[in-house]
């Protein structure tokens, strides 16, 4: 195509003239002449002595400095927390309650969740005597537990057993009794101690139950020792006579309950020993297949008396639970 250009336009596209050749200022590596390679033995006296040689300075690694860093920190909480367990006394708390054996601990409560609302829902329990909830002493907000305290020791064990795991404000409350001051060496859980284990992590390392059930014995014991300490003045005599009165309360249903399955366990005796005498006695005997039959009719007997019984006993006891079911 560019040949049917005018030539004013083909000068345009006519190639320039070639780069001249110009010979290199120096000889190429390979045309050089060198005197070659020489030995470092001239060299050898000014290297320093071996012996004066310092020793190589270790660098810390990354995974080391790491694990300093932790080992540190965890020196640093431990520390913290060895002074803040001398300074920790649960008998000295100005706002805590009066009476420890009284008191209702209630966790996992509603942020928004107010005193008036909490005494509203545990006074169905029994009369409310007190009730302190912990806030953050920094920012003022509720940390979500509360300490209830009853007038009446017997209110306070009927909202323990009935009161876990109760609904308020759309969040259910986990309820056990005050343990710092009822039982010896008890620290809470900022201090390494405590009960909670149910929100660790995953379900293989969470634990199934709450823990509230623990710790009974040894708080039973300090109760006892606090009770023989007070019970020089007659205050404590008369508190002794309330709570052993209770605890007959408590303990007059176990009686029952031993003294019935006593009365059952007699019967069930006579009952066998009357069979087997009566096996016995229809060994000796003539085999006669009348009296076979008659005594097989007279061994049913006793038997389905007994079944009926239990029968009719378990009826009245699923209607007593039912009842008591429906008046909570």
């Amino acid at each position: 195509m560019t040949q049917f250009l005018p030539p004013n336009l083909l000068a345009l596209f006519a190639p320039r003239d070639p780069i001249p050749y110009l010979p290199p200022v120096a000889k190429l590596p390979h045309e050089k002449k060198t005197k070659g390679y020489i030995g470092i033995g001239n060299f050898l006296q000014l290297f320093e002595d071996p012996k004066d040689t310092p020793p190589p300075t270790r660098v810390e690694t990354r995974d080391e400095r790491l694990e300093r860093r932790r080992r540190e920190r965890a020196e640093q909480v431990a520390y913290k927390l060895e002074q803040e367990i001398a300074l920790w006394d649960p008998h000295n708390i100005p706002t805590s309650t009066l009476d420890p054996f009284k008191t209702l601990f209630v966790a996992r409560i509603n942020y928004d969740t107010s005193e008036s609302k909490l005494r509203r829902e545990f006074e169905m329990y029994g009369p409310i005597k007190k009730i302190v909830m912990i806030h953050n002493t920094v920012n003022g907000k509720p940390r979500g537990y509360a300490f209830v305290e009853y007038e009446h020791e017997r209110d306070m064990h009927s909202a323990y057993k009935h009161a876990d795991g109760k609904k308020i404000d759309g969040r259910r409350v986990l309820v056990d009794v005050e343990r710092g001051r009822t039982v010896k060496g008890w620290m809470p859980r900022r201090l390494g101690g405590g009960l909670g284990g149910t929100r660790r992590g995953g379900p293989d390392v969470n634990l199934k139950h709450s823990g509230r059930e623990d710790n009974e014995r040894e708080r039973e014991r300090y109760r006892l020792e606090r009770e023989r300490e007070a019970a020089g003045d007659r205050g404590g005599r008369d508190r002794d006579r309330d709570r052993d009165r209770e605890r007959e309360r408590e303990r007059e249903p176990r009686r029952r309950s031993r003294s019935r399955d006593r009365e059952r366990e007699k019967k069930r005796r006579s009952r066998s020993r009357s069979r087997e005498r009566k096996r016995r006695r229809s060994r000796e005997r003539i085999k006669d297949p009348e009296i076979e039959e008659i005594d097989e009719i007279v061994e049913k007997r006793p038997r389905d008396r007994d079944r009926d019984r239990d029968r009719d006993r378990e009826r009245k006891r699923r209607r007593s639970h039912s009842r008591d079911r429906d008046r909570k």
